[in-house]
């Protein structure tokens, strides 16, 4: 079975900086593009940054510019660094293969709060 594990997440305060990570199983990433994801209480899940096998990378407006993806393919991992976070970042954070999702995992909570 494939699994997402999403690590990484807590705490931290507006201007602050967090890397998240995601390790899985079942998959082949040096053929699939990741992403993650976010979403908030009462809000739908939105997209976040995208990265190619090959490792070229696209951002949601309101975080280009601020996160980072990134990936260690023969791990199986992926990274999200996150700079100047803001309030409006808060959310469960997941990771997937993309654009053809896979199981969802527990995702990992970041809180942006003074």
């Amino acid at each position: 079975q494939v699994r997402l594990v999403e690590s990484g997440g807590g705490l931290v305060q507006p201007g602050g900086s967090l890397t998240l990570s995601c390790a899985a199983s079942g998959s082949m990433f040096r053929f699939q593009s990741m992403a993650w994801y976010r979403q908030a209480p009462g809000k739908e899940r939105e997209l976040v940054a995208t990265i190619t096998p090959g490792g070229r990378t696209n951002y949601a407006d309101s975080v280009k510019g601020r996160f980072t993806i990134s990936r260690d393919s023969a791990k199986n991992m992926v990274y999200l660094l996150m700079n100047n976070l803001k309030p409006e970042d808060t959310a469960v954070y997941y990771c997937n293969v993309h654009p053809d999702g896979l199981d969802w995992g527990q995702g990992t909570q970041v809180t942006v709060s003074s």
